[in-house]
């Protein structure tokens, strides 16, 4: 009887989904042939003789693919937040460079306040990109209300910076500032106990520490004196100002007014945006009446065929490149997430593929569940043993981000990439005293000694954490002898460099933990040497990016309403209060990400942002 109340249930519910999907199936037909019609349509007739490319940095850049089902969130809801991948910003800028229609690039800094969302790595990419596009005798000209440190290291390329004569440039260093929860959660009654190794593993610390250890502050200064000294390098050549001079400014000034930035040479000009587009459309001898100048979007323009300028390729020789972004969890993991298993059923396919001859991985993770590093360093190790693996290190590519990096054939990354971080720990909550001071008590009846030590009702005995450390012992030893193996480096000298220390690229070129400074392209590159494919290549993207249709019919009822929902955003406060609660979330959803089935987790120290 229970299984036909069962089959009943089952055949109702199938009945009325197919309904559903049958009356709604006229309006999403339309739909579908509208979205098709909009992705279809050529855009090389936009794009006018004597044109500026405009690269708004407000737009969203991410290393992989948006998900298709994107389209339909935007059609259904409005919501519309303009997204780029870095690999197409990038071969956009190159396919502009060799257009003749195109005269220049304008940037775009006046509606942003983040540069895509990038880190220093990423933004150092399409910094040399920009470079090429200057260097080939076209013109930049970047404008903004507001420079910061971020948006001024990608323009700082331009032939003319410009400033609104209202607007303030940000030179004051970089700084990096995490919550401590120490005295919250004894406030409100959560115990918290730790086990780790390694004497620079400061993720922990967010939760027992009220401020640095002298070991986190050391790992942290020396990771942002890095970072700056690449960026004061590379805006002092561009600007050809002494980096010592940018240090002074930073020291003595660090926000300058209009007219300050200016005399300090860091700016070339104090002009208001309508001053800017009437220079504009000189260069692009736009009629005076015309009221802006002659452009195209720089999201447009990579829709633009680029075969003609000998941009795209196509071969039957594939290279392989696989985004890593987001925190490694356990299972599958959601969107912006590397799940474990399903990168690692990735590999599987991408190993048995005789189409493809060489692979890129591109990481861009702080880390997370040890159990899931392994198990796609298991896959990658069998990828690279039958075709070359070759790591592209984005923004972050630290602990267990470096865990799946060890077996390749090279390493590439950024100077300032942040790396490292090979160390491991377990956090252990408990709520004895917040349930105690609220009434709440527990008892237990066990068959063993250790049947309750999965409890949160009381902490761990001194027994119990002597368990725990010894998996952690177990985890961190398998890590050291995966980079000694991998890097081929003693393992000693792995064990002085790792206790879970965070490293700059450019010292971890250094120490040997990274093979070469440069970017994605890079490793393409070598990709296809290694390979022996000369020129006879393409580029085939994963994770693939399935149809609209896959995702809105091959899910179950409940996935399909979470798709047709408004998704959660990122909050980005421009409130220096707003900007604690936001750091506050993120610590937050770190903690719910935390799912390695044993409780172990290979990850960077804290939730390294830096301002």
């Amino acid at each position: 009887m229970t299984n036909f109340l069962k089959q009943t249930a089952a055949s109702l519910i199938g009945s009325l989904l197919g309904l559903t999907i049958f009356a709604g199936a006229g309006t999403l037909g339309l739909l579908f042939l509208v979205i098709a019609a909009a992705t279809s349509s050529d855009t090389s007739s936009q794009v006018k003789n004597k044109s500026m490319l405009v690269f708004d940095l407000s737009v969203k850049i991410t290393d992989s693919q948006p998900n298709s089902s994107e389209f339909l969130q935007k059609a259904l809801t409005g919501v519309d937040e303009e997204t780029i991948t870095l690999r197409k910003v990038i071969e956009t800028i190159e396919k502009a460079q060799r257009d003749p229609r195109i005269v220049g690039i304008y940037i775009d800094a006046s509606k942003s306040g983040t540069a895509g969302g990038l880190g220093y790595a990423s933004l150092r990419e399409i910094r040399r990109a920009l470079d090429k596009f200057h260097a080939s005798g076209k013109k930049i000209v970047a404008y903004s209300t507001d420079w910061s440190e971020r948006e001024y290291y990608l323009s700082s390329v331009a032939d003319q910076v410009i400033l609104n004569p209202v607007g303030m440039m940000e030179i004051n260093g970089l700084s990096s500032q995490p919550l401590f929860l120490t005295g919250a959660l004894e406030k409100y009654g959560i115990g918290v106990q730790v086990v780790r190794v390694g004497k620079f593993k400061g993720a922990v610390e967010t939760f027992t520490l009220e401020k640095f250890s002298p070991e986190n502050r050391q790992q942290t200064q020396k990771v942002l004196d890095d970072i700056w000294g690449e960026w004061r390098t590379s805006v002092g050549k561009s600007r050809k100002i002494q980096p010592q001079k940018i240090q002074a400014i930073a020291n003595n000034q660090a926000i300058l007014e209009a007219n300050a930035a200016k005399a300090s040479g860091l700016v070339d000009k104090v002009a208001y945006q309508d001053q800017v587009i009437a220079d504009l459309k000189k260069i692009t001898n736009s009629s005076k009446d015309d009221k802006t100048f002659r452009q195209i979007d720089i999201t447009d323009y990579a829709e633009v065929s680029g075969k003609s300028m000998g941009v795209e390729r196509n071969s039957e020789n594939k290279i392989a490149v696989v985004y890593a972004e987001g925190e490694i969890v356990n299972g599958r993991g959601d969107n912006g997430e590397i799940g474990g298993d399903r990168f690692a059923s990735i590999f599987s396919k991408i190993r048995q593929d005789k189409d493809i001859k060489s692979v890129v991985l591109r990481i861009n993770s702080p880390g997370g569940s040890a159990t899931a590093s392994e198990i796609m360093q298991r896959e990658i190790k069998l990828t690279q043993q039958s075709k070359p693996v070759i790591v592209s290190m984005g923004d972050v590519a630290a602990s267990g981000g470096y865990w799946i990096a060890s077996d390749s054939n090279r390493i590439f990354a950024e100077p300032n990439t942040i790396t490292g971080s090979i160390g491991v720990f377990g956090i252990l909550f408990n709520g004895q005293k917040l349930g105690n001071n609220n009434g709440i008590t527990w008892d237990t009846v066990k068959t063993a000694q250790f049947a309750d030590t999965q409890t949160v009702s009381r902490p761990k005995s001194p027994q119990e954490l002597a368990l725990y450390q010894r998996s952690v012992n177990r985890i961190y030893n398998l890590f050291l002898s995966k980079v000694a193996q991998g890097r081929k480096i003693p393992q000693q000298k792995v064990a002085e460099i790792a206790q879970g220390r965070v490293w700059s690229g450019t010292a971890a070129k250094q120490i040997g933990l990274v093979d070469e400074i440069g970017g994605l392209d890079a490793a393409i590159e070598y990709a296809a040497k290694a390979a022996k494919l000369g020129n006879d290549w393409e580029v085939q993207e994963y994770p693939e990016v399935t149809t609209l249709e896959e995702r809105l019919f091959g899910r179950k009822l409940q996935e399909i309403q979470a798709q047709l929902g408004v998704e959660k955003t990122a909050i980005k406060p421009a409130n220096p209060l707003l900007l604690e609660f936001h750091k506050f979330q993120q610590e937050l959803d770190i903690l719910q990400k935390m799912d390695d089935p044993q409780g172990i987790y290979a990850r960077l120290p804290f939730n390294l942002m830096i301002d």
